[in-house]
């Protein structure tokens, strides 16, 4: 990476100070072996979901709860996020950062499954904001699904679009890489979406849906 580059991204990772709810949730997250959102992403959720007045999130894998809180804080009071993740330790962890962060718990539906049973099961066209950040191998699923079940007006979020600084290698044709790139690629086409890469942390992928 260009010197330059590296010292800007370093400055703007620096420049989104966390509280002790965000730092004691990265703390769990590291004695689980979980990576979240670096802190101008967590940042960035937040002011996506603020300027989305989104009422409806879906977050497919939960991690620690480092996202949701960042999305939650971003969002009035009456709205709501659905958080999957298939590991009930990463759910609790994340409920924890939730309850430490005052949300009041009926806002917050935890589901533990599978994302490729569960979402199937929401209802079309009924979210906002669709964060996905789980596991590369079903991610073009994941996609598909994000497609179904967000709003017009609202937008599919992908973490780590980047696939940790792979994805602009061509030569590299890891299974999560190319699951990546065709996720990607998913939105890229669809004219029903505005698709940006934005280079933060790992980079996040934001696709609004126009029509």
């Amino acid at each position: 990476m260009n010197l330059d580059v590296y010292s800007s991204w370093s400055y703007a990772e620096a420049q989104a100070p966390e509280d002790t709810v965000i730092a004691r949730a990265r703390e769990r997250g590291r004695e689980l072996g979980v990576e979240s959102v670096g802190p101008a992403t967590a940042g960035l959720l937040t002011v996506l979901a603020a300027t989305s007045r989104a009422r409806n999130i879906v977050e497919i894998g939960s991690g620690v709860g480092v996202s949701g809180t960042s999305l939650l804080r971003g969002l009035e009071g009456l709205a709501a996020l659905t958080t999957i993740d298939i590991d009930v330790d990463h759910l609790a962890a994340a409920r924890e950062a939730f309850h430490e962060a005052g949300f009041d718990s009926s806002r917050i539906r935890a589901i533990a499954g599978r994302a490729e049973a569960v979402l199937p099961r929401l209802t079309d066209a009924a979210y906002d904001i669709v964060f996905i950040d789980a596991d590369k191998a079903h991610l073009p699923e994941y996609v598909t699904q994000a497609i179904r079940l967000v709003k017009v007006g609202g937008m599919i979020l992908l973490h780590d679009a980047f696939d940790q600084h792979r994805v602009a290698k061509p030569a590299v044709r890891q299974p999560s890489t190319v699951a990546t790139r065709n996720a990607t690629r998913l939105l890229r086409t669809d004219e029903r979406f505005s698709t940006t890469l934005v280079p933060s942390g790992v980079g996040l992928l934001v696709s609004a849906r126009l029509k």
